[in-house]
């Protein structure tokens, strides 16, 4: 089994091999690194190398530099979703994001487990669990997402939140640990109804 096949296995792996993982992983910060220092507003281009690094972009996605990742293939973007300035997907393990989510300013999500002695974690393996962010979810800045977490359609994380486990969908979390505050209701509205 090769180093890949252990990872995509959600097995322990070792990131280092000198195959597929290492180059994949070069080319991804050759991508992104021509993503970010390429015309801000050249969007035909950020739009090629997107499609090129990621494993699938919605057409009506929008990521904003400075943007980095470590393979890239492992992740999935739906329509309509954006990810603001200065963020990091650590995509050892699949990160999915739904349709129309908005992801604040340096939002960092991390898939990799290290082990906790530090002899073990001196080997280098390590593994990954996915990350899963439903539709219509907004994360305001600077929150984190840790390996293993679902978030459920429709939620609110607040700014600064560290997300270390699964919120439900359809409330406000916030805080570090991240908890669920409340249920979003109609009482949250904020503009006025179309026929209004």
């Amino acid at each position: 089994m090769t180093e890949k096949e252990k990872l995509d296995a959600g097995q322990w792996y070792n990131p280092g091999d000198g195959g597929e993982l290492s180059a994949r992983r070069k080319l991804a910060r050759r991508l992104y690194f021509a993503f970010n220092h390429a015309d801000p507003n050249d969007r035909v281009e950020h739009r090629r190398i997107l499609n090129e690094l990621l494993g699938s972009y919605a057409e009506t996605a929008t990521i904003m530099p400075n943007f980095a990742c470590d393979y890239g293939w492992n992740i999935s973007m739906g329509e309509g979703s954006f990810i603001n300035c200065n963020s990091y997907l650590m995509d050892c393990a699949r990160i999915t994001i739904g349709e129309h989510v908005f992801i604040g300013p340096n939002c960092a999500m991390y898939t990799a487990i290290h082990p906790l002695l530090p002899e073990e974690r001196n080997t280098e393996y390590e593994r990954a669990e996915p990350i899963a962010i439903g539709d219509d979810c907004w994360l305001g800045g600077n929150v984190t997402i840790c390996p293993g977490v679902t978030i459920g359609r429709g939620t609110v994380i607040g700014a600064g939140s560290v997300v270390t486990r699964d919120i439900p969908a359809g409330v406000v979390a916030v805080g570090n640990p991240c908890r669920p505050l409340r249920q979003l209701t109609e009482a949250d509205r904020m503009l006025p109804h179309k026929d209004e």
